[in-house]
């Protein structure tokens, strides 16, 4: 049985307890938030201890910790659980900034524990299968990514002052997807964005919608779409064009039926939240997460893809900033 505990007991925080409750060998045993009454509802719902972060890192008998608090939180707790001796599943981004997900990165290494970053795509069935077929040569070589990702609406404008943007909080999964789906690094790119849903948003200092292309080392192209505001909901979906056909996966939507009439012809909108559409892949990559741990597979999702991750959102951010195209080094 493998002892855990959960930094962060918001909606992610909640997700992931309900995914470790039905887990066979896990068994949670403490609960952490800067919230006391959100620590203790989580904790009370699971009938295990609501505690402060240093009894978790102190108790020899949790093995791995969850971290789903704030993006600002995660380097520290990285570090100090890595520095415990503890495996670590961490919510996207590593960090704020590139500098310190590299020195947690360091540490991770040098401490020889396991650790997972939550870019929960990449366990997505519809995503999964995808890339198997890209891999199987159904359409011949990659030549071509394209991305749509849009959020139904923009979080909370506090959050958004503390997210570090929109590239870092929003597009740091479409930048995984890139690395991912087209397994190559990026030689260069452009980021441009506006602000259109919310003036607030502008005012503290991000964007709510971007354009984005990148010209990867092979000299394959990928265009990323994205906007905080889609009135018909979650809308979710990439395409690969190669040279022997295209691959597409769309958005899931809450049931498939379809009416036809001799009016028009309707179906289902797509679900509305990351909730709903990615609740198997949440499920998914906790499954992986423990099998690497006590398996020893290969882990699908490591601290340094989410520091290349990072890397790209920052490149992306100077570009918005400065109106031009930057070059990463290989």
């Amino acid at each position: 049985m493998i002892n855990v505990a959960i930094f962060g007991a918001g909606r992610i925080g909640k997700i992931h307890a309900k995914n470790l409750d039905i887990h066979p060998g896990v068994k949670l045993k403490y609960v952490n938030d800067i919230n006391p009454q959100a620590a203790t509802e989580l904790a009370t719902q699971y009938s295990v201890q609501a505690t402060n972060v240093e009894n978790i890192l102190s108790d020899s008998s949790v093995k791995a910790v969850l971290i789903a608090s704030s993006t600002d939180t995660h380097a520290d707790l990285i570090i100090k659980s890595a520095e415990s001796g503890k495996d670590i599943f961490c919510e996207k981004p590593v960090d704020l900034t590139l500098e310190r997900a590299k020195l947690c990165e360091e540490t991770i290494k040098k401490a020889g524990v396991t650790c997972m970053i939550g870019l929960q795509r990449r366990f997505d069935p519809t995503f999964s299968s995808l890339k198997n077929r890209l891999m199987a040569g159904e359409i011949g070589d990659p030549e071509m990514l394209v991305i749509t990702s849009r959020d139904p609406g923009a979080p909370p404008v506090p959050y958004i002052k503390k997210s570090g943007g929109i590239f870092k909080d929003m597009l740091i999964h479409d930048f995984d997807i890139f690395r991912w789906i087209l397994n190559d690094e990026a030689a260069t790119i452009f980021a441009t964005g506006s602000c259109l849903s919310d003036p607030e948003i502008a005012t503290a200092g991000d964007i709510d919608c971007t354009a984005v292309t990148i010209r990867s080392r092979r000299g394959l192209l990928c265009q990323i779409n994205t906007a905080r505001r889609a009135a018909y909901g979650y809308d979710q979906r990439f395409e690969v064009l190669g040279s022997g056909g295209l691959l597409q996966s769309g958005n899931h939507k809450p049931t498939e039926v379809t009416l036809s009439t001799s009016k028009s012809i309707s179906f289902d909108k797509p679900e509305y939240s990351f909730l709903e559409r990615y609740s198997t892949a949440y499920a998914r990559e906790i499954e992986h997460f423990f099998d690497v741990i006590l398996n020893k597979t290969e882990l699908r999702s490591t601290i340094g893809d989410g520091v290349k991750a990072l890397e790209l959102a920052e490149a992306a951010t100077l570009s918005w900033y400065e109106n031009r195209v930057v070059e990463l080094l290989k």
